[in-house]
């Protein structure tokens, strides 16, 4: 005789492949967003260094950028890409968000365009840069010591060291996955800390603010303390920027390739 499968098996497979569903639902959600930020962000930070940075060196004669300069213009493109892709990552943010409203709260985001069109229209177009300080002020002080660390080290290598293009690509990649976790790990530090921050039994929270955390910061631990768990940090944020550098070089190489 066939034996019979149990309702709760039955019941319990439905769960499964309902979860799994949703699971992938807000992978795809995710992801448009994901895409959708990184397509505008670093778009617009590389293209405005690139810009910027082909007016200085027409400005000075075709000689080398001091470093000062090109950290200037690494902050600049930073703020310019920032305030391109801030829009996108408040997408991201608000479809997170919403599958952990209740059902009768949510929004139903379809992808990212939806989210950005709901929030227009619900909340006007400056709504779209909410928040948007301290992404700009971070994505500043990431893409200085990124961008300007690494046409920096390529002129190092090439013309000091007499390096070949792949050594070169690859030791001015490694130089700038250092650089910007070095200099974007403090704003990093103090947007964790405000992030997590819980009241006390008073309801009083530890920091009012971004300087005010600072201030404490430096008073309770010195400067060394923004850099708590930097090697962690080095190890997530250097090789993202490696094979940025490595895949933008390729592209590069693509282009002229075909005469673009």
């Amino acid at each position: 005789m066939r034996e019979s499968v149990p309702f709760t098996s039955f019941a319990s497979r439905g769960a499964l492949w309902a979860y799994e569903a949703e699971a992938t639902r807000l992978l795809a959600l995710g992801l448009s967003a994901g895409l959708l930020r990184q397509a505008t962000y670093t778009t617009a930070r590389f293209g405005s260094f690139r810009v910027l940075t082909n007016k200085a060196l027409e400005a000075n004669e075709g000689k080398p950028l001091p470093l000062v300069q090109k950290a200037f213009i690494g902050l600049t493109a930073g703020a310019v890409g920032a305030s391109v892709g801030s829009p996108s990552d408040l997408a991201l943010i608000r479809m997170q968000a919403d599958s952990t409203l209740p059902a009768a709260q949510r929004r139903n985001y379809k992808n990212a365009f939806h989210a950005l069109y709901r929030i227009v229209a619900d909340e006007g177009v400056l709504a779209l840069w909410k928040g948007a300080g301290p992404t700009v002020v971070r994505a500043m002080s990431l893409n200085m010591g990124m961008l300007a660390s690494y046409d920096h080290s390529v002129e190092l290598f090439r013309d000091k060291f007499g390096a070949g293009e792949l050594s070169t690509v690859l030791g001015a990649s490694a130089v700038s996955g250092f650089f910007a976790s070095a200099c974007s790990l403090p704003f990093d530090y103090v947007k964790t800390q405000i992030q997590k921050m819980q009241p006390d039994a008073n309801g009083k929270y530890p920091y009012t603010g971004s300087l005010d955390c600072i201030m404490k910061t430096l008073k309770s631990g010195g400067p060394f303390k923004f850099y708590t768990g930097f090697p962690v940090y080095c190890v997530r944020i250097a090789p993202h920027v490696m094979l940025t550098w490595i895949f933008l070089n390729q592209i590069q190489k693509f282009e002229k390739d075909v005469g673009l």
